[in-house]
């Protein structure tokens, strides 16, 4: 038959000593004895930790590490491995050995005898008590308080708590042994429930907010901060993100450097195509103005005012014209000696002793051209009303282009281009005789006319 038999130690160096005995008993009497050791480290399940001075794991009081542990007015119990949240009429009930094990109020017991358990009433000798123990008047060994006498070690920043036979030395809340040494116990680094950030204290911490949130009643939560409400930071216009805020600002304004004030946007600085003439800029805008003569059309663009129209200082004899920028009042008969009117902006000469060596007719036309327009550009058209068929036409440029500002080129056989060759500066007025001969090849009948063409250039090139 094998008996086996089996003790659990625990040694100063964190590890448990298993010994287990073999007995072999062979017809009553023991034939072999074994002994065999077997060395584990401890360590602990969560909701525990180790006591190095009971050697045992010992649970650890949750409620009682963090005071605002339940939420919402639960009350916090300990259990065993953690805790439970119930409400506050809950009725527990805990029925478990260990927990009466644990430091209660002392049960009046009989005195035990430390060298004779079994018979605690049987008078002892002043050397038959154990260390931590003392006679009494009835000579029993009875238990020395020493926390109480002061006969302890332990340190000023220690608790002594009284055992039988002993004493221990704890450290205080927020605190944990280290050799013989209480230090701060860093909660930090063990589940501190901080939502952000956490700060270690001597025997305490606090939870800490980022920037933009706030601490919460229950001062472990962090709640957003809503800084357009609570400081209105920005100078126009603010909206509220988690944990921070942005500005933005009126139209015609932007963001400084800070981020929540507002500068004036200079429009007329970006661009010279902002307005056709002149930008004025003006605190979160801007506006387009127009030279005399023009009326701004929609925001930016400029558009000639036809005097003309709305109203002019000519007189009964005299017509008006309207060039870009302004207008001219010129004679409704333009006709000198020899010519007479024959129709509108026409002169004709009755004689022809008179007229000799004249063109037959003078037509007098008037054309607004803008400012530094492009060249080269194709201006005015010349040809020829009454075609025969055995005629032919030739034009030039008879007077007024000393500059050699125009050019004239043909397009058929019956019709010229007058073509603008150089850039004009306005304001000025230029006057350019244009003449078509007209040459008959069968009556051998020559015949000259004029079209006084009078350019007036605007100020400005629109």
């Amino acid at each position: 038959m094998c008996k086996t038999d089996h003790t659990l130690y625990f040694s100063a160096s964190g590890y448990a000593v298993l010994l287990l005995q073999f007995i072999y008993i062979l017809y009553g009497q023991v034939k072999r004895f074994h002994t065999v050791f077997f060395f584990f480290s401890l360590q602990c399940t969560e909701g525990y930790e180790y006591d190095p001075i009971k050697e045992v794991c010992k649970d650890i009081d949750e409620c009682a590490l963090v005071s605002d542990t339940c939420k919402g007015g639960m009350k916090c119990i300990n259990h065993y491995g953690g805790y439970l949240c119930l409400p506050q009429n809950a009725q527990i009930f805990i029925t478990n050995e260990d927990e009466s094990s644990q430091r209660t109020d002392p049960i009046p017991q009989p005195p035990l005898n430390p060298l004779n358990p079994t018979n605690p009433q049987t008078p002892q000798t002043p050397s038959q008590c154990l260390p931590g123990f003392t006679l009494d008047e009835q000579n029993y060994c009875q238990d020395v308080d020493e926390c109480s006498q002061g006969l302890h070690t332990c340190n000023a920043d220690q608790i002594c708590y009284n055992t039988r036979g002993s004493y221990t030395c704890q450290c205080h809340p927020g605190y944990q042994k280290h050799g013989e040494q209480c230090v701060d116990r860093n909660e930090c680094m063990l589940s501190h429930y901080c939502m952000h950030r956490c700060v270690n204290t001597a025997g305490s911490y606090f939870c800490e907010c980022k920037d933009g949130y706030q601490l919460a009643s229950n001062n472990h939560s962090c709640v957003d901060v809503n800084e357009c409400d609570l400081t209105q930071p920005c100078q126009h216009q603010c909206f509220n993100l988690l944990g921070s805020y942005i500005c933005q600002c009126d139209q015609g304004y932007e963001l400084a450097s800070n981020s929540v004030s507002c500068v004036d946007i200079d429009e007329c600085a970006f661009s010279s195509y902002m307005c056709q003439y002149v930008c004025i800029n003006s605190p979160g805008g801007y506006s387009c103005i127009c030279p005399e003569g023009y009326q701004l059309q929609r925001t930016r663009m400029c558009q000639d005012i036809n005097e003309c129209d709305t109203g002019h200082e000519c007189r009964e004899d005299e017509m008006c014209w309207n060039y870009y920028g302004g207008h001219r009042c010129y004679p409704k008969n333009p006709c000198q000696e020899p010519y007479v009117l024959t129709s509108e902006n026409r002169c004709s000469c009755q004689s022809a002793g008179a007229c000799r060596g004249l063109p037959q007719s003078i037509i007098y036309k008037y054309m607004s051209i803008h400012s530094e327009r492009t060249v080269p550009a194709d201006i005015f058209q010349i040809q020829a009303t009454n075609i025969f068929p055995s005629a032919h036409y030739s034009f030039r440029i008879k007077a007024g282009n000393d500059g050699g500002e125009f050019f004239l080129r043909r397009f058929s056989s019956v019709g010229a281009m007058l073509v603008l060759t150089k850039s004009l500066e306005g304001p000025q007025e230029l006057i350019v005789d244009l003449e078509m001969i007209t040459q008959h090849t069968a009556m051998t009948y020559r015949s000259s006319s004029f079209l006084r063409l009078t350019i007036i250039v605007g100020p400005y090139p629109f």
